[in-house]
């Protein structure tokens, strides 16, 4: 017996190794993510311990097997040799995955799942990727070799004191502590006693707003999220009758004048957040903006390029874990833009220069009816491949601009700009020609603000310009915020969004009423006079509804009117006046009931209409 309990003994030694390690890493990831996070609490630190052990419990459950059941077979040095070896070697890629967010964490707002660490979407694009990463974030796989070998050296071995024949008794035994020891590595895998298993949304209750990214590791987020498309539930907190009269997604437009017939195009610009306009670093979107519709309180509804498509041109909000262009509701139909302006006579395309197939942006496309989709495949030019992504700007948005001149009149187009993505490469050519900035982003905004300038001049001297209504945003905000406002859970979604309408010289100025990517849909089709009943989740700019929603690391995020409110999915955990409190820092939620109250009924519809649309695939009416 007393090797048995050696083994048993052994495997907890390893096992606490390893949960010592995780803390080494939480470390490390507050370290490199501090300005994210607000004061970290013992509550938090809790909760971390408890999502560490059921990550590590579940990784090694085979482990725990094979040091658990009784035989002598176990204490032979080849058998030992083999185990500690794919013990160290398992342990140690799900360990490093942690190290994947110390600084992919400033750019998502959420740990990795399972999907972000396989690059769905970004196949094409990876071997250039990781190169370039590893570049640029050199530190990180010394770090890791160093983390690496500490392990390694740090693993205990099993001390055999002799070999002997068990009794019956003693096999029988070391069943019984066999059952017993096995159930506790499951209890602990599974997170307790509780009905359900533990779930990231369980990271929510261990400390305040933002810190669930803090208390997760990414092993446990890429172990719930393996092989696994994203299945809504749908709430049932109103009758459908009731329901309807809080928040209907149903829209109706009906102009009194005749279509405009004028074209559109779309430009998203790649983390060109509110953060890193109008420093200096964009002269000439700043001086687009004074001549433009400028919402001052704009939003993008999620973090991520992938979300901000669905956004902008279907007004489908990112309200999940999985980008929707990623999840198992990718295929629903949907009613946005492209189909519902190709029904009124327009000829529609989408331009992305990076490789073919980047984010699934080509898919979504066919999904959202457009005529054609231009990426680094169809560019005609001089080359000008950036190293990583695609085409440079500067000569992708020349080629945009030399297609719009073959499309027949009325057209809609968008285009997503790729230079202003990490590793931030600008042409050879303009090296030293813009200025750095505070972040590393910067410089690399300014060069695609300079190919925007560019863009605009050629468009000028077109027959189409003047029929053109352009709108531009961003896809979402960069990985390094500017001021500590850009840091919190309002900042951190600040975008700009504007329509610039060069035939109509009275058409701008700057609104302070709330606007989120989802508006431009509806704004769109009501600034053109279509006549049309839709699905959207956001509202027209001229509407008096003042709403934006977004989601976050398993929370919903609700702006309305001056007013911010954090909501898990059951109830509200923080109410705050944002436009006076830009640092979130005096929590309302117990002083303002009649606004909580409001809110937290709105943000319920909301979501139940979002959920039960999604899974029903009635997003078409």
């Amino acid at each position: 017996m007393q090797n048995y309990f050696q083994s048993v003994k052994l495997f907890f030694k390893r096992f606490t190794l390893v949960l010592f390690l995780y803390q080494v890493c939480r470390i490390l990831f507050y370290l490199f993510n501090s300005s994210n996070f607000n004061a970290i609490t013992f509550k938090s630190i809790i909760g971390g311990l408890h999502f560490d052990l059921s990550a590590i419990a579940y990784i090694n459950l085979l482990f725990a097997l094979f040091h658990f059941i009784p035989g002598n077979f176990k204490y032979k040095p080849s058998y030992q040799k083999v185990l500690k070896v794919t013990f160290y070697t398992v342990n140690l890629i799900f360990l490093l995955t942690n190290f994947v967010d110390f600084e992919y964490y400033k750019f998502t707002g959420r740990r990795s799942t399972f999907g972000m660490i396989t690059a769905s979407g970004m196949e094409n694009e990876i071997k250039t990727l990781i190169f370039s990463f590893l570049s640029e974030f050199w530190y990180l796989p010394i770090i890791a070799i160093l983390l690496s070998f500490l392990f390694w050296k740090s693993i205990p071995t099993l001390k055999i004191i002799s070999i002997q024949n068990n009794t019956k008794i003693q096999i029988l035994k070391q069943f019984g502590f066999f059952l017993l020891f096995m159930g506790v590595i499951f209890l602990f895998g599974r997170g307790g006693f509780q009905k359900k298993p533990l779930r990231i949304v369980d990271s929510v209750s261990y400390g305040s707003i933002n810190q669930s990214a803090f208390v997760l590791n990414t092993p446990f987020s890429i172990l719930k999220t393996i092989g696994k498309k994203e299945t809504l539930e749908a709430p049932n907190f109103y009758s459908e009758k009731e329901l309807n009269t809080i928040f209907n997604p149903v829209l109706e437009i009906n102009p009194k004048g005749e279509p405009t017939k004028k074209n559109v195009a779309i430009i998203i610009l790649e983390s060109f957040g509110r953060e890193n306009i109008q420093r200096g670093q964009t002269p000439f979107l700043d001086s687009l903006l004074t001549k433009s519709l400028f919402f001052e309180n704009g939003f993008a509804n999620g973090k991520l390029s992938i979300d901000a498509v669905p956004s902008t041109l279907s007004s489908i909000p990112s309200l999940m874990n999985h980008s929707l262009i990623t999840s198992s509701y990718a295929i629903n139909n949907v009613y946005g833009l492209p189909k519902i302006l190709k029904d009124n006579g327009y000829n529609t395309s989408f331009f992305h220069g990076a490789f073919n197939g980047s984010q699934n942006f080509d898919q979504y496309c066919n999904v959202a009816g457009f005529d054609n989709y231009f990426g680094k495949d169809e560019y005609v030019g001089p080359e000008s491949f950036d190293g990583t992504w695609g085409v440079f700007d500067e000569d992708f948005f020349q080629f945009y601009c030399s297609k719009m001149n073959e499309f027949k009149e009325p057209f809609f187009t968008t285009i997503f700009s790729i230079s202003s993505h990490n590793p931030y490469t600008i042409p050879e050519k303009y090296k030293g020609k813009f200025p750095k900035g505070t972040t590393k982003i910067q410089e690399s905004i300014a060069y695609t603000d300079y190919a925007l300038k560019l863009f605009f001049e050629s468009a000028k001297k077109q027959d189409w310009y003047k029929n053109t209504i352009f709108v531009l945003t961003a896809d979402h905000t960069s990985s390094e915020a500017t001021e500590k406002k850009f840091e919190t859970n309002v900042g951190k979604f600040r975008v700009p969004i504007a329509f610039f309408n060069p035939g109509d010289k009275n058409f701008g100025g700057i609104s302070y009423r709330n606007m989120q990517q989802i508006d431009i849909m509806p704004s769109i089709l009501d600034l053109l006079n279509i006549k049309t009943k839709m699905i959207t989740f956001g509202k027209p700019y001229k509407s008096e509804k003042d709403f934006v929603v977004y989601y976050l690391d398993n929370i919903y995020h609700y702006i309305d009117g001056d007013y911010y409110m954090a909501f898990d999915g059951k109830k509200a955990i923080g109410l705050y006046h944002f436009k006076k409190d830009e640092l979130l820092k005096t929590n309302l939620l117990n002083s303002n009931k009649e606004i909580r109250t409001k809110m937290e009924r709105f943000i319920k519809a909301y979501i139940q209409s979002f959920n039960t649309r999604l899974i029903d695939n009635k997003l078409v009416l």
